[in-house]
């Protein structure tokens, strides 16, 4: 394949300054590919004129007849010199799209560019009716609504403010003592949120089983909502996964197929902030409990949190962080820690 190589910092937004710049990145070969989804039948629609730009001539649109539904998009980047043993795969959560482990909302390095740069093959993904993959009709295909956020939603239930901190005025807000979170790019975090449902999981772990049955063995890197859908398919798939990195899963795996993840190994990792939150000591409690009973059938689960091991300040969303990046090398060594590393 032919060589690419990256002469500044890849996914850096424009204007930066060369403080951030480090060694080109060097890439055998980077692209896209849609996994999963299919066809549907619509009927009973009204078939109407439309005119798709101002001034132009009406089409006949029937919106009767056959759609595509329930595809998923994946992004890769292939290193030159490839050190992970399998590719990592990262799976973002809920209202959410690959973009979480992009540029940071502040323009500094996310996981994407760290784990590429340490010589992972790295295959980023948005879910099924996010970003890239596409919205089906609703509720014809999905069943229900979408759920949007507001600005203000993400500031408390994500640990990065104190209750009732979030101001339209950003001089105003009231951000958890100590928090980690880039208050300067709150506001372009909130660009990257996107509409979801919660009618589509069955849709999302199949379209991330159709990825794993063409990319893997692999490392699955997932996060908040994907919890769920990375331990789910790996019970479907035990034999393609050889790594799970659970990061501050808000969902867990079939509980009565816990052995089905024995021989793979397992961490968990959890920010800051817990104790004090109304919901995350009960999301975080069903997560150990659940690994408890992997550990039970035989497997391995380390449950790392930050706080513990000196890493504090941690929101939510850890990628995204200040300290994101030693974040990042604590799964980076414990990975070469598990012999997935060369």
């Amino acid at each position: 394949m032919r060589r690419h190589v990256l002469a500044a910092a890849f996914g850096l937004a424009c204007g930066l300054g060369a403080a951030q710049a480090q060694e080109p990145i060097s890439l055998r070969a980077m692209g896209s590919f849609h996994v999963g989804g299919k066809l549907v039948e619509i009927s009973g629609r009204q078939v109407k004129d439309v005119v798709f730009t101002p001034g132009g001539t009406p089409a006949r649109v029937d919106p009767n007849g056959t759609y595509q539904t329930g595809q998923m998009y994946v992004q890769y980047f292939l290193p030159q010199n490839e050190r992970g043993s399998v590719p990592l795969l990262l799976w973002h959560g809920g209202g959410m799209t690959g973009v979480n482990y992009e540029t940071t909302p502040d323009g500094r390095q996310g996981w994407l560019e760290f784990f590429l740069r340490k010589g992972w093959a790295v295959y980023n993904s948005d879910a099924v009716e996010r970003g890239r993959s596409g919205w089906a009709m609703y509720p014809d295909v999905i069943p229900g609504e979408p759920l949007f956020l507001t600005t203000a939603n993400p500031f408390e239930r994500f640990r990065i403010g104190a209750a009732g901190g979030y101001d339209a005025d950003a001089g105003k807000r009231r951000y958890l003592p100590g928090s980690q979170f880039p208050a300067e790019g709150y506001d372009n975090f909130v660009k990257q949120i996107v509409p979801r449902w919660t009618s589509t999981d069955q849709m999302i772990i199949d379209a991330y089983i159709a990825e794993v049955d063409r990319v893997c063995p692999c490392v699955i890197s997932f996060h908040s909502q994907s919890g769920q859908f990375g331990f789910k398919v790996a019970q479907a798939r035990p034999d393609k996964v050889k790594a799970l990195i659970a990061v501050e899963p808000a969902g867990i795996g079939d509980p009565a197929k816990a052995a089905a993840l024995k021989d793979i190994p397992v961490l968990m990792v959890f920010g800051d902030y817990i104790e004090q939150d109304s919901r995350w000591p009960a999301i975080r409690r069903t997560a150990t409990d659940f690994g408890d009973k992997i550990t039970a059938a035989g497997g391995s689960v380390e449950v790392v949190n930050l706080p513990a091991v000196g890493i504090k300040g941690n929101s939510h969303m850890l990628m995204m962080d200040k300290n994101n990046l030693a974040v990042a090398q604590l799964i980076q060594d414990w990975l070469a820690k598990k012999g997935l590393y060369r």
